[in-house]
């Protein structure tokens, strides 16, 4: 497609842990092997906080997905970067390039300023890719690609719904998504992904991914309208030409099918 049809990346990434680092940072004088770096960091990590989530510095993106928007809000594609291989150098790479082919449009995530960012900004620097597109510090600072305020660059939902963590967005995306009838997180969480990575599940990663952008994507839709740029009959137009998309599309993607399978409608209240 021309890149210019494209205004909006609405994207979310999963991470597993790089247990040779773990090793090497956490236990140097034990020469653990990977997996059992993993597991030791992780049950540190349980009886100090209760979760067992490493910190992003240790993780490797196992997954990317994005959806490609259009300036008027509707939904072009939905693409899983390095498929089916998901190689850690190649989502990186992938994700950064593609921004660039697009001519760097707007990035829409939930939480991504906390954790999918730093996560893709540390693989570039692991792997070595130039970006001074996205890294530049030159100029004033509300245009640089990276400042928290600048809109133009980066959305993140979480910011958006929290008044930049003036309040704690209990429920997170799962329950934003609940509120407008969107099926949420269908019984896996991100807190999965690691036992998922370790049982060889990379594919069903990959469709939870999908999953999590099409949540993040019409949480999107309705904060537009909060913020006036779409009319709640225009948003409502949209999420119904998408499911249609979306089952239009269902026979050759699971992620799909099992979305469809807990779609639920906004219902509007009764006057």
């Amino acid at each position: 497609m021309p890149a210019s049809e494209v205004a909006y990346l609405v994207f979310d990434a999963e991470a597993v842990a790089d247990g040779d680092l773990v090793s090497r940072i956490r236990y140097p004088a034990d020469r653990l092997l990977g997996f059992e770096a993993i597991k030791r960091y992780r049950q540190e990590l349980i009886e100090q906080t209760g979760r067992d989530i490493l910190p992003v510095t240790f993780m490797l993106p196992a997954a990317i997905a994005i959806a490609k928007v259009g300036p008027d809000f509707r939904l072009i594609d939905i693409v899983s970067l390095d498929a089916p291989k998901f190689r850690p150098h190649a989502l990186a790479r992938g994700f950064w390039s593609g921004w660039k082919y697009y001519n760097r449009p707007t990035l829409v995530t939930f939480n991504g300023r906390g954790y999918d960012m730093p996560l893709l900004e540390l693989a570039a620097f692991r792997y070595g890719l130039a970006n001074p597109e996205w890294f530049k510090a030159n100029g004033p600072s509300y245009e640089q690609s990276r400042n928290r305020y600048n809109s133009t660059s980066h959305i993140d939902l979480i910011d958006f719904f929290s008044n930049f963590g003036a309040v704690r967005m209990a429920g997170g995306l799962n329950l934003l998504a609940t509120l407008i009838g969107k099926p949420g997180k269908m019984g896996m969480d991100g807190s999965q992904v690691q036992d998922m990575y370790d049982a060889g599940k990379i594919k069903e990663i990959n469709d939870y991914c999908r999953q999590d952008v099409l949540d993040t994507y019409f949480v999107f839709l309705r904060s537009r309208v909060l913020q006036g740029s779409l009319t709640l009959e225009m948003e409502q137009r949209i999420v119904g030409e998408s499911k249609a998309w979306l089952e239009h599309h269902a026979d050759e993607d699971p992620a799909f099918q099992n979305y469809l399978k807990h779609w639920g409608d906004w219902i509007a209240p009764e006057e």
